[in-house]
């Protein structure tokens, strides 16, 4: 089966940003995946003048908001650290049957990679005591909070431009519609929690080679 791969352009985001820009990202490619009779609903960013829709499923957002927070729990532990995230879409293939086992396969046909540089702010424009709260300088510093929030709202449009544009001109390898189906079977990977780059490496050879992963 032919796998597509998308690589989003990396976006540099501080701690109190990464829920919604990964909502956003996530819930646009679900989104735009979707099939069937869903409820479109739109959101407003609260830090970006951006608006976004999600399917209106309470499942697709109770998995998605369950892997970012998972993804907040790694980022506390590896601070300062480039990472990625790879949304999945699959089909469900049962295999023949053995008579040890009765197996199924997913089928990956498309992937999603979210790259994020999670940053601290500079140290003039955090409190001493180290809370968790960004403290705002005056001056200079809070020109260039300013400038640096534009700059990645203008790259959180860009990226989600990029969503669109490869949904709009990668279709062939999207699979037949089921009529009961609201949207297709996706997964979410984040970094491992050992933080293992051999473990990444091997996942991500695996979700390009378009190999499906059994199950039990």
């Amino acid at each position: 089966m032919n796998c597509e791969v998308c690589q989003l352009k990396e976006l540099e985001v501080e701690h109190f940003e990464i829920r919604e820009v990964l909502r956003c990202l996530l819930h646009t490619i679900v989104f735009h995946r979707a099939l069937g009779l869903i409820r479109p609903k739109d959101i407003d960013l609260e830090l970006f003048e951006i608006t976004y829709v999600q399917c209106g499923e309470i499942e697709v957002e109770k998995k998605i908001d369950e892997k970012i927070e998972q993804f907040m729990s790694w980022v506390d532990k590896h601070p300062n650290k480039k990472s990625q995230i790879c949304l999945s879409f699959y089909e469900v293939k049962s295999k023949q049957p053995s008579w040890f086992t009765n197996k199924i396969e997913r089928l990956y046909w498309e992937q999603w990679y979210i790259n994020l540089n999670v940053t601290q702010p500079a140290k003039s424009q955090t409190s001493k005591s180290h809370h968790s709260k960004v403290v705002i300088d005056p001056g200079e510093a809070s020109e260039e909070r300013s400038a640096r929030r534009t700059m990645l709202e203008a790259s959180l449009q860009e990226v989600l431009f990029q969503i669109i544009k490869f949904v709009n001109e990668k279709k062939d390898h999207v699979p037949p519609i089921t009529d009961s189906v609201l949207y297709f079977p996706f997964e979410v990977i984040i970094p491992s929690s050992s933080d293992s780059a051999f473990g990444m490496d091997m996942i991500k050879r695996m979700l390009h080679t378009g190999h499906p992963t059994m199950l039990g």
